[in-house]
């Protein structure tokens, strides 16, 4: 890894920003953290923001922005947010529902009249919640040169919309809980369906430009960006560019937006206000979305985040990963702080999630997520099989018939091939630690600690009734 770098733009004194009698955070820990985390994660460069109270306590960069050039990150760089941009949209559709332009039980089809009568059962809340039951678009098999919505080709919105439109159903509207990013694809179209305007328009004028935030912006590559990141992806060890993908795919709504630490930090400030929506709206969207049964969905999911807890202490946190870049923003509203990490390497190899719950732990100890030790393992037949499964996938082997078919749909061919090809990257597997059970959905859910040489990562998953895994989950530790 080249060189360290470290650009420091706005540290207020510790204790005011936390408040009076609040612990001090305690900046060079953080700094320190970050160096080790970085290294481990083999992540080129990353700018971090701290917001107390609505107010930057610190915007910091490390590392390259671009290696090739030898840049280094400093708080104005601008990363691709990926899926941390669908809070936009869905807050562009709050406005127009206060508007009373849209409603949340409409079905889309009010808004795309030439959809198939399958459609009708789909509601505005389905889309912004991910209930809709529509099946991903940007799937391995759809994207792929013989599929319909092939990265580097461009279409319209039209275009778009009716190949949409043919998609499958994986579960009928509301019964389930599944990400997909079909789903804001076509908020975006709704919103200019309603406005008449570009939906990156209209989170310009309605969102951005009266926030100030003005390096926020839909993504370009062929305008000239100041201070614009590169994004790397690491294939077989080896640091590479990002993969590029039409213009098309980099202007939908589900999450192609340039942004920096200094612009979510105004973003930040604007949710603790009525600046953009009133309280009840935002209340809605950090509500967990139920299902047709009246149950919370499984994945504690509101509109384009997530509400969980942290040792107590509410937290409203989303991720993104696009092009060779991860984002992360966790906002803990008791405690009035939020932490933003930026990241230029892919997902299957950096984990901006835990970095950024980490540094929030540093800043209030009592946010520290608790140490993840061995527990007693009761199963020794599932470790077993888990640790099987493992050596497979790095072998190239792994057998369909371990996985239920929901999950093989999911994942087979292309993820659980660069799943083995990011395990063999790290070696022979040396040890494998149960360290938590629980259950999930009425299925047992398992967490593994697996440790290759000097790597780490977490491995969770769910097994089904008759034993086959049911839902799988690698991240860096």
């Amino acid at each position: 890894m080249r060189s360290f770098s470290i650009v420091i733009i706005a540290c207020v004194m510790a204790s005011q920003a936390l408040g009076r009698g609040a612990p001090a955070i305690q900046l060079q820990s953080v700094d320190d953290y970050l160096a080790q985390e970085m290294k481990a994660q083999r992540i080129p460069g990353l700018a971090l923001g701290v917001y107390r109270n609505g107010e930057i306590v610190k915007a910091q960069g490390y590392g390259l922005a671009n290696v090739e050039l030898n840049v280094a990150v400093k708080p104005e760089t601008i990363f691709q947010s990926g899926s941390v941009g669908k809070q936009f949209a869905a807050t562009a559709v709050m406005m127009l529902v206060e508007e009373g332009k849209v409603g949340l039980d409409d079905a889309i089809t009010k808004y795309f009249p030439g959809a198939p009568d399958t459609w009708n059962n789909i509601k505005v809340r389905n889309l912004l919640s991910h209930t809709s039951g529509l099946a991903e678009y940007e799937s391995d098999e759809r994207t792929v040169p013989s599929g319909p919505f092939y990265l580097r080709l461009d279409f319209t919105e039209d275009e778009l919309l009716k190949k949409a439109e043919a998609l499958p159903f994986d579960f009928q509207p509301g019964e389930k809980w599944s990400y997909r990013n079909t789903n804001y694809l076509l908020l975006g179209f709704l919103i200019r369906k309603v406005t008449g305007e570009f939906y990156g328009d209209f989170l310009q004028e309605r969102i951005f430009k009266p926030l100030g935030m003005n390096a926020t912006r839909i993504i370009s590559e062929a305008d000239i960006i100041p201070n614009r990141a590169a994004g790397y992806q690491l294939v077989k060890g080896e640091l590479k560019n990002q993969d590029w993908v039409s213009p098309t795919f980099n202007s939908t709504a589900d999450g192609a937006l340039y942004f920096t630490v200094l612009d979510l930090a105004k973003w930040d400030a604007a949710l603790y206000t009525e600046k953009l929506v009133k309280k009840s709206s935002l209340d809605q969207m950090w509500t967990v979305a139920r299902l047709n049964d009246g149950k919370p969905n499984k994945s504690n999911y509101g509109f384009a985040w997530n509400i969980d807890q942290m040792n107590g202490h509410r937290v409203i946190e989303h991720g993104g990963a696009w092009q060779g870049f991860t984002t992360y923003i966790a906002r803990y509203v008791d405690d009035k702080l939020t932490v933003v990490v930026l990241t230029n390497l892919d997902s299957a190899h950096s984990n901006p999630g835990k970095i950024a719950h980490h540094v929030a732990g540093l800043c209030l100890p009592v946010l520290m997520p608790p140490e993840l030790k061995p527990i007693e393992d009761k199963e020794p037949q599932v470790t077993a099989f888990v640790r099987e499964v493992l050596q497979k996938i790095a072998e190239g082997k792994a057998d369909p018939e371990w996985f239920t078919l929901d999950w093989r749909k999911e994942i087979f061919p292309d993820r659980i091939k660069a799943s083995g090809e990011f395990l063999k990257t790290l070696g022979a597997l040396k040890s494998l630690d149960l360290v938590e059970r629980k259950e999930e959905d009425a299925l047992p859910a398992y967490a593994y600690r697996a440790a290759f040489g000097d790597r780490t990562i977490l491995l969770r998953l769910t097994l089904s009734p008759d034993g086959k895994i049911a839902g799988m989950q690698l991240a860096p530790e």
